[in-house]
């Protein structure tokens, strides 16, 4: 489903005191299972708001994951508990559908949930100065001009082994498990920005394998800086 991102927001935000503000701006990082996103985008953060401190700019870049479940159960009214299995790339059943909208009536159904995430992600990337991790930010935020859009990826075997390691698995397991979150988070993607849509490219990719996690900062830093996003 191609998400109408129109419909969410306004091409500017109006301030308190009645100007108007461009959106953004706005990271996305988007990976492949077993890559480093949450420490590259803690990092990232970190150097942003030094180097708007140095401008004499106190803002504060932030980068945000679990932060959008949490403010999409708040806008649906339900416990995040509720909405969870969207985040974790599952499905219900259209059995076990109809059976909570019958019985639970704080239901939502999936593409309500799906939808209220596209709603905070594109708040999020308005209000700018933040890092947004997966959730198919890319496909939600690509056409706000002070945007940047990394991919991190990766040789299957190399993640394989950090998965391996990180979550105490076996090779075999971990491979497995690789294989199907990059297929769940792809799926995720599509929904917002459809399959067949080549408009979402990223701007950088990054061989996790080839770069150390200063190296990857330090030139995101660099296209951020020529991109104006500070």
């Amino acid at each position: 489903m191609n998400i109408d991102l129109l419909k969410y927001t306004s091409d500017r935000i109006q301030e308190e005191d009645g100007r108007y503000k461009e959106p953004g701006p706005v990271i996305t990082i988007s990976r492949e299972y077993g890559c480093p996103s949450k420490i590259i985008a803690a990092r990232l953060s970190e150097e942003l708001t030094r180097k708007m401190f140095v401008k004499g700019k106190e803002v504060k870049w932030k980068y945000v994951t679990k932060e959008i479940m949490a403010e999409a159960a708040r806008a649906l009214e339900v416990d995040p508990e509720k909405i969870k299995y969207v985040f974790n790339y599952e499905q219900k059943s259209m059995v076990d559908d109809i059976i909570s909208a019958q019985f639970n009536k704080y239901y939502k159904s999936e593409r309500k949930i799906r939808n209220t995430i596209a709603k905070v992600i594109r708040n999020m990337a308005y209000e700018g100065h933040v890092i947004i991790v997966g959730r198919g930010g890319v496909a939600l935020t690509h056409d706000i001009p002070k945007s940047l859009h990394i991919m991190l990826e990766a040789p299957l075997e190399w993640r394989t082994l950090r998965v391996a390691e990180n979550y105490h698995m076996t090779q075999e397991e971990a491979k497995k498990s690789a294989l199907e979150i990059d297929k769940k988070r792809k799926e995720f993607r599509e929904y917002f920005q459809g399959k067949e849509s080549d408009y979402t490219r990223f701007d950088l990719t990054f061989n996790c394998m080839a770069f150390t996690i200063e190296e990857i900062v330090h030139i995101i830093l660099k296209a951020a800086e020529i991109k104006r996003l500070f």
